[in-house]
């Protein structure tokens, strides 16, 4: 008896309970499925834009800014710029800021600086904070009403934000994403089966998508779930639900091919590919709890909403499918073109020219790997900088014209210092000796609660982690200085970031590589090949990170796919973000090869045999999942937002690399390398495990 039969018997017995009462299973899922429709029409009003940092000084400053003033701290400020026909009377465009901050009075403006021309001066507009992702920017108002008391002059708005919506579409939205990555899908799913039942995955994905923003709309009641959930639930969701049922559908095939009955044939499958299934569904929400672990609320949401994604595909898969499989499945599977009886030749060929190559493989799959990696070392993380994010558009236009008149680009991030009214006019001569700054500003007749914001400007935009030195030299210079209370603004804030996220970031490691190596070591009943694929996982995501720095960061065909040129930064949840869904999701091919290479070696005891036979068997299926999900992540690339079209590659290049490169070629090669030393499992291990030993 294999290795899934013996340790999860209660599989089988699912199974057949599924089969005994699919009407009842077909009339849960329909409920949920109907209800879920309901929900998805109303999640999305319910999600949040959180990007809170509870405890970091930068973030508490801000929110304290907010309370006092109900404006700034947390977002950048909008920079409204006013340009003359001839000289510029500065003295009439402040009365003109002034008449428009009391026609305003929820936004904050604060007078900048005139431009070496003297036609151009600009004012900073602080505004309050959205109150969802797609609410339009209250400075709007302002530059209206400034054009209105300005006759004759020219007005604009530039920014970070700004420039970011100039250099943005509105974008497909999330429902035409899927429908194109559901679309890509049903092709792949077509060529794969050569039948009608290309459509089983399809309801089995659609049931799961549903299902699961049924239960994110429930979560949104008892705690905040990010705005990017829906995204990732619409397309993650797909391809994931897709990837199971499509596991099991295939075996299920094969087994019919081999003469058993429909009921015998979905039991087996549900024993061996539906264990596959549950490994690969826990080791997917593994990766994704982990997210818990950073002290960001926007990211835990994300684990936790994420975390749903994988559970509730595995659930529709090992009750739904069988029930499905049960019912119509005979019947769909036609017109049969493509037969399971034997493995695939194709990949059968491959795993034999791997294996009798197999120190060469490696060698080259390996060295491969390295030198995708190669840019990983100049990644640089933080925001977007200004010069990627728009190249034409009436913000580039007023941004160019600062630029031109001598303005610094650091005027796009100025640091907001809260301090008590009575030291505000010490901090010019407490931040001379700092190296960076262009310009102290202090309002006049700006008092609340006896404080008032002074704005540091630095000479540049501080928006990464190589531009922040500035940052932290004017927090020391500041830091136990009478009556400052703290310094917000976009450096300070990517600070406080870099600090929360990046500093828990080898406890949110630790946590994913224990659990996931103690699943797969009592899995596979194998040390080494639990502890290959965490190496081999971590080298296929610093290629990933490679790829995305030299593509994104760089510039390499960002233009010329996207039209955004080099982005300077990748932005700093990103890469967390991607470790964690691709962490996850590569384990995936791992799990669905191996388990089925240790079932081979268990009927056979041939290494070799157990290769050539599971890759043989799980090449095609492997590479199949694989383009579905790079195709559900194309779709997501067509998002408006350049960090979701960041994410989204590097999911998506992520996915094929790793079951291209690692899977197909570094997984058989050094498996065949490794050789008896795969199924090596201590005695002490083994009881740790509780499970059987492998000496070997």
């Amino acid at each position: 008896m294999n290795c899934s039969v013996q340790n999860d018997m209660w599989i089988s017995r699912l199974a057949r309970l599924v089969l005994r009462h699919r009407r009842v299973i077909f009339l849960v899922w329909l409920v949920l499925f109907l209800v879920g429709a309901f929900a998805a029409t109303r999640v999305s009003n319910r999600l949040t834009v959180d990007f809170s940092l509870p405890g970091q000084p930068g973030y508490e400053t801000a929110t304290t800014i907010d309370r006092i003033y109900g404006n700034g701290g947390q977002t950048p400020p909008t920079l409204l710029v006013v340009t003359a026909p001839q000289t510029l009377d500065r003295a009439r465009v402040d009365r003109a800021f002034a008449a428009v901050n009391r026609q305003a009075p929820k936004l904050r403006i604060v007078p900048g600086s005139t431009t070496k021309d003297g036609r151009t001066a600009f004012a900073y507009v602080f505004s309050p904070l959205p109150k969802s992702f797609t609410s339009a920017p209250a400075s709007k108002q302002a530059e209206g009403l400034l054009r209105d008391a300005l006759p004759g002059f020219t007005v604009g708005r530039t920014g970070l934000q700004e420039l970011s919506d100039s250099g943005s579409s509105d974008g497909p939205g999330v429902f035409a994403e899927t429908m194109f990555g559901a679309l890509g899908a049903l092709a792949v799913l077509a060529f794969v089966f050569a039948s009608l039942l290309a459509l089983v995955p399809m309801i089995i994905a659609a049931v799961s998508i549903l299902t699961t923003l049924l239960v994110v709309l429930g979560l949104t009641y008892i705690a905040d779930v990010s705005f990017i959930v829906q995204f990732l639930v619409a397309l993650v969701g797909l391809g994931v639900a897709i990837d199971y049922s499509l596991l099991v559908v295939t075996r299920w095939r094969e087994e019919r091919a081999h003469g058993r009955t429909n009921e015998e044939a979905i039991v087996v499958a549900t024993e061996t590919a539906g264990h596959a299934v549950l490994l690969s569904g826990l080791t997917v929400a593994i990766g994704l709890v982990a997210l818990i672990v950073l002290p960001v609320p926007g990211l835990r949401s994300v684990g936790y909403g994420g975390m749903l994604i994988p559970l509730v595909s595995v659930a529709s898969t090992l009750t739904l499918l069988p029930a499905l499989l049960g019912s119509i499945g005979p019947r769909v599977d036609w017109p049969r073109v493509r037969h399971e009886s034997s493995a695939s030749r194709p990949w059968t060929w491959w795993a034999r020219l791997v294996v009798r190559h197999r120190f060469i493989a490696a060698a080259v799959g390996i060295a491969a790997l390295v030198v995708l990696l190669v840019p990983v070392f100049g990644l640089t993380t933080g925001q977007t900088s200004a010069d990627a994010l728009a190249k034409s558009g009436p913000a580039y236009t007023a941004y160019q014209r600062l630029l031109a008149g001598g303005v610094p680009d650091g005027a796009l991030t100025p640091m907001e210092v809260l301090v008590q009214r009575d030291a505000a006019s010490t901090l010019p001569g407490r931040l001379a000796h700092v190296d960076g700054i262009a310009n102290v500003i202090v309002p006049r007749d700006d008092d609340r609660d006896g404080k008032t914001v002074a704005l540091v400007v630095p000479e540049h935009q501080t928006v990464n982690n190589t531009s922040l030195a500035v940052v932290r030299d004017t927090r020391d210079a500041l830091d136990g200085a009478p009556g400052i209370v703290g310094v917000a603004g976009e450096g300070p804030i990517e600070l406080d970031y870099e600090h929360a996220v990046f500093g828990s970031f080898p406890l949110m490691f630790s946590v994913i590589a224990l659990l996931t190596f103690l699943l797969l070591a009592r899995a596979f009943r194998s040390v080494l090949l639990a502890a290959k694929a965490l190496v081999f996982n971590l080298l296929s995501m610093a290629a990933t990170f490679g790829l995305m720095t030299w593509f994104w960061q760089e510039g390499h065909g960002s233009d010329l796919l996207f039209g955004i040129p080099a982005t300077g930064a990748i932005t700093f949840w990103i890469p967390l973000m991607v470790f964690a869904f691709l962490f996850g999701l590569s384990m995936d091919y791992e799990v669905f090869i191996l388990t089925r290479v240790r079932e081979e070696y268990d009927r056979s005891g041939s290494t070799t045999q157990a290769i050539v036979e599971g890759i043989g068997r799980t090449g095609r299926l492997v590479t199949s999942a694989a383009l579905i999900l790079f195709l559900a992540f194309a779709s997501l690339a067509s998002a408006p937002n350049t960090d979701l079209k960041v994410l989204a590659t590097g999911l998506g290049v992520g996915i094929l690399l790793d079951a291209t490169l690692v899977r197909a070629l570094l997984l058989p090669a050094l498996v065949a390398v490794f050789g008896k030393w795969n199924w090596w499992l201590p005695r002490h291990v083994a009881r740790v495990l509780r499970t059987t030993p492998e000496p070997v």
